[in-house]
């Protein structure tokens, strides 16, 4: 199973928090994390395996879309900053859009991330 994970700058501490606190399901369920570059970065150094592709604004967002749009992406961790402004939001809007296609599980906050890592 592949999980997206991406964090804007002001959540990517949470992020890493999050994975840390759910480490023992996604070790069990040997779950294949993708991430945008700069929030592979930070999820790297705390240990985990990560696929980190492009930086958000440079495409990231986009290649994780793509992902979903092939079927390669089961699930998506989406910690957005619902009060910062972000010039890609065209792709952060398509990225959305595509998991809503697809019917692809997208949390956008903790909350969410936490009940989908339940149901694992």
């Amino acid at each position: 199973m592949e999980i997206a994970i991406i964090a804007h700058d002001g959540k990517k501490a949470e992020m890493v928090q999050f994975l840390n606190e759910h480490s023992e399901i996604l070790h069990h369920k040997n779950i294949n994390l993708v991430s945008t570059g700069t929030t592979g970065e930070k999820v790297s150094k705390a240990g985990f395996n990560v696929n980190a592709l492009l930086s958000g604004p440079l495409g990231g967002d986009a290649q994780i879309a793509a992902r979903v749009a092939e079927g390669k992406c089961n699930m998506v961790l989406f910690f957005r900053d619902p009060l910062d402004r972000h010039p890609h939001e065209p792709d952060i809007l398509m990225l959305m859009r595509l998991c809503d296609v697809h019917n692809v599980p997208l949390a956008t906050n903790p909350a969410t991330a936490d009940l989908l890592m339940k149901s694992l």
